[in-house]
């Protein structure tokens, strides 16, 4: 199964797969032998792309005028800015395990086998919750993206089923598709980010047939942190949402020809991609509307999009039809991510027992059919519930439960951070001796930081909890509603471990063997020679999208 291969420097010999086999054929892992294995068919250029786009939607493009609404413009940069740091913190945490250990569901295994199956049951619950609510609320953009062609004419309920079988429909094809799908979705929501820049900055400099010139005048002449901590807290629980935790690239890392590579590569410019889509968008949007336009309050269709108000208020005409397609496309995108990474996470918590077993089968195509059917369905009953109460009301539910999950499990990376560290330690593992081995920036700073950060994004909820914005009396229905998210999980992590009395894990016996992945001698050469290459060429790859 093994074979020696000597590497160019001569002097030392390593062990790898033989090219031939694929690396399911190369490790056993938590029973995939039995259940059947994912296929890395997820080419490094896939990924690359998808990294790119992957969790900007409606988040981006609509809500962020939500954010203004309620912050004002130096809340909402704020409030970017310290999720967009947690992104690079939990990107470097995750990182570290995931190239060492590149398996799908990726840190609900690591959260079991270094600190405690109940917390990755808490986890991976978490995580499964958040995403597919996700896809509910992206549901119910699309039907007002829709409606601002269709007017109403099409009833909500065919949207919805109309947005079901579209996405569904893709997990009945083999996975290439889907990464196919999203590489396209990714380009789509790139050329919307270039050409909202573009636009912003030509109506800052005046154009348009009512526009004028922009001054900042959106900074000084209103207030700059709208509503105090209020307005910050509700701005970066909009603005996690929105971002995602990003934990998306790690989980397909189970699914990649070569995740050294490809994870390696998004830990490094994904928190850059991040920041500059984000924070960009954020300090345009201040720039061009007022905080205080009554517009931006319903914060759930595109003529409520900063970019969108800010184009009408120029005279330029057609912009709104063309961000509105783009972002229906994006969408799409957002809702097969929605899925896929459930459905991952579901099957991951199968294999490592917390599920039942049947749970984790992967058909002859690489598809895991239970965890995918289930994943639907929840998905479905939640996009038909927006149908039976008030759409606006569900979907701040939605989001509070996703925010919750999102920093919640920011947080469960970090402590399992510590954990796979302490047991390196405790093992005196060679672990990080091995070629090209990685390591977290500065370690423990990325996770000190993300725990930071979880923790402030937890005061925010509370606080928003007891003291909504806009000067609303504390009530226990609107501590629920903000809290729904956080209060599910916990009482699931609690009552799993009670339940089923899970043990700590021992750093000196924790599992840092199964699912431990050696570079092929194939994968080293391509290392070697990309390695090889100046600075400016290997930046370089970064910018490639084919």
């Amino acid at each position: 199964m093994y074979y020696e291969t000597k590497h160019d420097d001569g002097d030392k010999t390593y062990s790898g797969l033989h090219p031939s086999m694929s690396v399911e054929e190369g490790q056993v892992d938590h029973g995939e032998t039995t259940n059947g294995g994912l296929h890395r068919t997820l080419s490094p250029r896939m990924i690359h792309v998808i990294s790119l786009g992957s969790s900007i939607g409606s988040g981006l493009f609509i809500t962020t005028g939500k954010s203004l609404a309620q912050g004002g413009p130096a809340n909402m940069f704020l409030a970017y800015l310290v999720v967009c740091v947690g992104v690079w913190a939990n990107l470097q945490t995750l990182t570290e395990m995931t190239i060492a250990f590149p398996t799908s569901g990726n840190y609900i295994d690591y959260a079991d086998r270094w600190v405690d199956p109940a917390l990755a049951f808490g986890a991976g619950f978490a995580e499964w919750l958040g995403w597919t609510s996700v896809f509910a609320s992206e549901a119910m953009f699309l039907i007002t993206l829709v409606n601002y062609w269709a007017d109403g004419v099409v009833p909500k309920a065919a949207l919805l089923t109309f947005f079901l079988v579209l996405c569904l429909g893709v997990f009945l094809l083999p996975t290439s598709i889907f990464g196919w799908l999203e590489y396209i979705g990714s380009l789509v929501k790139m050329f919307l980010f270039i050409f909202v820049t573009a636009i912003s900055l030509a109506i800052i400099a005046g154009a348009g047939p009512s526009g004028y010139v922009r001054h900042g005048n959106t900074w000084t002449d209103l207030p700059m942190f709208k509503n105090g901590f209020g307005g910050f807290s509700t701005a970066a629980l909009l603005a996690i949402w929105a971002v995602g935790d990003q934990v998306f690239i790690g989980v397909m890392a189970g699914e990649a020809e070569s995740p050294h590579y490809s994870m390696a590569r998004s830990a490094n410019f994904v928190p850059w991609r991040v920041g500059i889509f984000y924070l960009v968008s954020v300090v345009l949007i201040s720039l061009v509307v007022d905080s205080d336009d009554s517009r931006l309050i319903n914060g759930s269709s595109v003529v409520s999009s900063p970019f969108v108000i800010a184009a009408q208020d120029a005279g330029i005409s057609g912009v709104p039809d063309l961000i509105n397609a783009c972002i229906i496309l994006g969408i799409l995108a957002l809702s097969l991510e929605c899925i896929y990474l459930p459905s991952r996470i579901l099957r991951t918590m199968s294999l490592q027992g917390l599920l039942p077993a049947f749970i984790a089968k992967v058909d002859k195509i690489g598809r895991p059919r239970w965890a995918l059917t289930f994943t639907a369905v929840a998905g479905t009953v939640l996009t038909y519930l927006s149908l039976s109460a008030n759409g606006t009301e569900v979907l701040n539910w939605f989001i509070s439960i996703t925010s919750a999950s999102f920093f919640t499990n920011w947080a469960i990376i970090a402590f399992s951070s510590f954990h796979f560290r302490a047991a390196i330690r405790a093992q005196r593992s060679q672990l990080f001796e091995t070629p090209y081995a990685w390591r977290s920036l500065y370690w423990p700073l990325a996770p000190v930081t993300s725990l930071f950060i979880s923790s402030l994004l937890l005061v925010c909820l509370l606080y928003t909890s007891i003291k909504p914005v806009g000067g609303g009396a504390f009530t226990a229905y609107n501590f629920f509603s903000a809290t729904i998210g956080l209060i599910v999980i916990i009482v699931f992590t609690i009552g799993y471990k009670i339940v089923h009395k899970t043990p700590w894990r021992d750093p000196a016996t924790a599992d840092l063997i199964t699912g431990h992945r050696e570079l092929t001698a194939a994968e080293l050469r391509f290392l070697d020679a990309y390695y090889e290459r100046p600075l400016w060429w290997r930046l370089g790859t970064y910018l490639r999208i084919c």
